[in-house]
């Protein structure tokens, strides 16, 4: 199984862009990283094929300073929705330190926004460092409250008999 997808990766939702300039901002002056998830673009009501940004991960244990900002790579998820990274350069700097080009191994797209992350303050490169094209979309996307809305019904759990009786502890 692969980590990151290989669809075109066609923009990122507006909302994605939003959380990740309001978390650079916040976490200013130190740098800030996530990690890029994507969802197929025709199940976002899009009328094309290929992949749209809709989510930034925070991963725990993320370090950052001004200079830099490492992830802790045992807390990295086994994502297939994977499209890359984004990070923030505190000092606007809109393009790639060799320490950024490093990490942009994996996956399609590295967003890095600049400071002081206003709409226009970042840009979009492949692995290899090069400027690429990446749209801005206005789509919607599922309110992240929805996740948990929930019953024990919709786990869809057969719990034995044993583990009833037992109060709830497993034999």
């Amino acid at each position: 199984m692969r980590l990151f997808r290989s669809s075109e990766v066609l923009g990122i939702a507006a909302d994605a862009l939003d959380f990740a300039r309001e978390a650079a901002g916040e976490t200013h002056p130190d740098e800030y990283m996530g990690l890029l998830r994507g969802e197929d673009a025709e199940g976002l009501g899009l009328d094309r094929s290929g992949t749209v940004i809709t989510d930034v991960l925070i991963i725990p244990g993320t370090r950052s300073n001004p200079m830099s900002a490492t992830v802790d790579s045992n807390m990295i998820p086994n994502d297939s929705r994977s499209v890359g990274s984004i990070h923030s350069h505190p000092n606007g700097v809109l393009r790639p330190s060799d320490a950024d080009l490093d990490t942009f191994g994996q996956g399609d797209v590295h967003i890095i926004l600049g400071h002081p992350y206003g709409p226009d303050d970042w840009e979009a490169f492949d692995q290899h460092g090069d400027i690429r094209k990446l749209d801005v979309l206005d789509v919607d996307l599922p309110d992240p409250e929805d996740f948990f809305d929930f019953t024990e019904e919709d786990l869809d759990v057969d719990y034995s008999e044993d583990y009833r009786s037992s109060g709830g502890r497993f034999q």
